[in-house]
């Protein structure tokens, strides 16, 4: 009988992050992870970095279900939502996770309670009005004053909250981006503020700013019902985690608790 999976918790949402550009060598180590349609859309990438980009970040995120559900990384099975949400095919245990990427980073976040969805970004100059055509008159409102870096970087605060609370709800583009609203400032910890039909979303949503390298905004999304969750940032390094998932002894749960993981300020 297959182990359970290691259990994270009602209190615990755990966020990994990992680089996209690893050696040649572990490329070829990673490629075998893949099932045949991610090889096959690996073989279709143009420029050998965005192949790369694309076996590291499935491979992780293989290597890290297989260290929850206690098996190989190969053998995980992900079918998608009508919306293109991806889950876990066929599991016994619920494990709710999304996945994002930008530049040569992703993050994953990983729930076995509450739906998440993750967003994070390179921040970028912008050269049109994105806000203007995506975001709702409350937070373009909130904007307006800003100007140069401080609009920069509150606009990707925004961008990353109402990206993340999307994947989250699991609706995808049927949600339109400005039938809610978001919190825009860095003072106060990010919230839903509306969500149009939905008088209590702003109760049961929980958003968290990550933890990220200078040049990139991150946030969490959750479906939480107002129980108070903690972000954990995890220290392993994913991309060496096929020996744990190799050696079942090696996924001890006092082991995780003990080391590993920091919490992220949420």
């Amino acid at each position: 009988m297959r182990p359970s999976l290691i259990r994270i918790g009602p209190n615990v949402i755990d966020v990994w992050r990992w680089n996209l550009d690893p050696s040649p060598c572990d490329i070829d180590r990673l490629f075998p992870l893949l099932n045949g349609e991610e090889r096959t859309r690996a073989g279709r990438f143009v420029y050998p970095e965005h192949r790369q980009h694309f076996i590291a970040g499935r491979a992780g995120l293989r290597l890290v279900l297989g260290h929850y559900l206690r098996i190989p990384p190969h053998r995980i099975g992900l079918t998608y939502n009508v919306f293109g949400k991806p889950r876990l095919a066929g599991a016994a245990e619920m494990l709710h996770f999304n996945l994002s990427h930008t530049a040569d980073m992703a993050m994953l976040a990983v729930s076995d309670h509450y739906p998440v969805g993750i967003d994070v970004e390179a921040i970028k100059p912008l050269k049109e009005d994105v806000a203007g055509h995506f975001f709702s008159r409350r937070e373009c409102a909130a904007l307006a004053p800003l100007s140069g870096e401080d609009y920069l970087q509150a606009f990707y605060r925004c961008w990353t909250r109402k990206e993340a609370f999307v994947k989250a709800h699991g609706a995808g583009l049927s949600l339109p981006l400005d039938s809610f609203d978001v919190s825009v400032d860095a003072a106060s910890p990010p919230r839903l503020e509306a969500l149009e039909g939905d008088s209590d979303a702003p109760l049961n949503w929980s958003l968290f700013d990550l933890v990220t390298p200078p040049g990139f905004a991150g946030t969490l999304a959750a479906l939480t019902l107002g129980n108070a969750v903690q972000v954990r940032e995890c220290d392993e390094e994913v991309l060496a985690l096929k020996a744990s998932v190799a050696h079942p002894a090696h996924n001890d749960p006092q082991r995780r608790q003990n080391g590993g993981s920091r919490a992220i300020r949420a």
